[in-house]
């Protein structure tokens, strides 16, 4: 695409939209030529698009959707997609997590929907959402799902010993104390050696802004003041031993929630159904709760999770694309299909189908608790001061790298963002971004 590297590339991304636009619009009519039924092709990893894309092909027969499941993961789907784009075959329409829409967008893999996305599908959607997949304006994805960062907590446990559920980050750490002296061999949470999308939530919740553009330029800030807060809160929680430290999914990790050893998890409200799959034996004992403040008198959130829907450049077919797209996130029947599929507890960009995941899923596992109005609310506090930043497979890469030395007691949390920083600095540079630190 000519003029796409420069030695002071805008980040701002009108200026790829309009090259876009002219370098990757399919010639020829968005339907088939001959009147016959439209083939889309679809990927995704999420689980249960399956059943959804039956459900759409069951419902009308002018477009044929074809999906493929693809791996979740930098090295899975998302390789499959840079790689399908790079030769010119992408397919229709992929699923993009939040974190990566920027770079897939800087790539040139999404097509730019701004014109194309309907004001009455815009004012459905969660605003702080459609902030995610807005960059410079420029509407690049259809928020799927948000996840608002929650509390899961053995309700059994804190009523035996007497702990209150915290409601601040100063009564969460009172309660990790209270615990360990009741039940020395138990832990309110774990610190995640490879959870620096949970780490990021954090920051997000207490005012950080990891990655903002500003007069054509980058500014990436990962150890801001809000931020250092954060990190010295964990650090100090990881050094007197108040949590666990280990990986997220992973076996020991598990293990402890299995067994009572760890009774608290922080993550995006997706994990709800997670927990119930991954830990059967847990129905009745758990519940979920907000994630604890800063300042309860200022309310904020950030997210762990969450998807969007792109049209890519390569589509033939943008407008039916764009249909599907719709109809999967707004309809209440494609979330019926998802959540047939199996448990599912991802909170939907669009509030008005609250109603549908509420009825459709049993939270007998959570006593019946109201758990999607409880998401609900959450997903109002969600700040919408925070931008993903252009590389963040790489940025994550390298903070977890950081994360498993400051675990093993080599390195610190902070000393962990600083080197993300640090090692996210070439990636920049090397797409021809002008980038600078604070």
């Amino acid at each position: 695409m000519p003029g796409r590297r420069r030695p002071r590339r805008p980040l701002v991304l009108t200026i790829l939209a309009l090259l876009l636009t002219a370098c990757s619009t399919p010639g020829g009519s968005d339907t088939a030529q001959d009147g016959g039924q439209v083939h889309l092709t679809f990927w995704s990893a999420l689980r249960g698009t399956q059943e959804v894309v039956d459900e759409y092909n069951r419902s009308q027969d002018k477009v044929r959707v074809d999906f493929q499941q693809v791996p979740s993961g930098a090295q899975g789907g998302y390789a499959k997609l840079s790689n399908a784009a790079r030769a010119g075959n992408a397919p229709d329409v992929a699923t993009i997590e939040y974190p990566q829409l920027p770079g897939f967008a800087i790539d040139g893999v999404p097509r730019d929907l701004t014109g194309l996305l309907p004001d009455s599908v815009r004012r459905k959607i969660l605003p702080q959402a459609l902030d995610l997949t807005t960059l410079d304006g420029r509407i690049y994805a259809v928020p799927v799902d948000i996840e608002p960062m929650m509390f899961f907590y053995r309700k059994d446990v804190f009523t035996k010993y007497g702990i209150p559920v915290p409601k601040t980050w100063a009564e969460f750490e009172s309660s990790a104390r209270k615990l360990k002296k009741a039940e020395p061999g138990s832990r309110i949470a774990s610190f995640f050696t490879n959870g620096s999308l949970h780490m990021a939530g954090f920051a997000w919740q207490a005012g950080a802004q990891w990655f903002r553009t500003a007069q054509d330029t980058w500014r990436i800030s990962m150890t801001d003041a809000p931020t250092r807060k954060v990190a010295a809160y964990w650090q100090r929680l990881v050094d007197e031993d108040l949590v666990r430290v280990e990986p997220v999914d992973s076996q020991q990790w598990r293990a402890h929630l299995r067994s009572g050893e760890t009774v608290g998890y922080t993550a995006g409200a997706w994990a709800a159904g997670s927990l119930m799959n991954s830990t059967p034996s847990g129905k009745g004992k758990w519940a979920i709760a907000p994630l604890p403040q800063w300042d309860p008198d200022k309310p904020s959130l950030g997210t762990q999770g969450g998807s969007t829907f792109t049209v890519t450049k390569d589509s033939h077919h943008p407008k039916e694309a764009l249909d599907f797209i719709t109809w999967m996130v707004t309809s209440p029947e494609a979330l019926r299909a998802k959540l047939s599929s199996g448990i599912s507890s991802a909170y939907p960009a669009v509030p008005a189908l609250v109603p549908v995941a509420r009825k459709e899923m049993d939270t007998a596992y959570y006593g019946g608790q109201d758990i999607f109005g409880l998401f609900q609310q959450s997903a109002g506090l969600i700040s919408p001061r925070w931008q993903w930043g252009p590389r963040m497979t790489s940025t994550i890469t390298s903070v977890e790298d950081g994360f498993a030395k400051a675990g093993a007691g080599s390195g610190t949390v902070v000393g962990a963002l600083r080197e993300g920083q640090r090692r996210t600095l070439p990636d920049l540079k090397s797409l021809g971004l002008s980038v600078t630190t604070h």
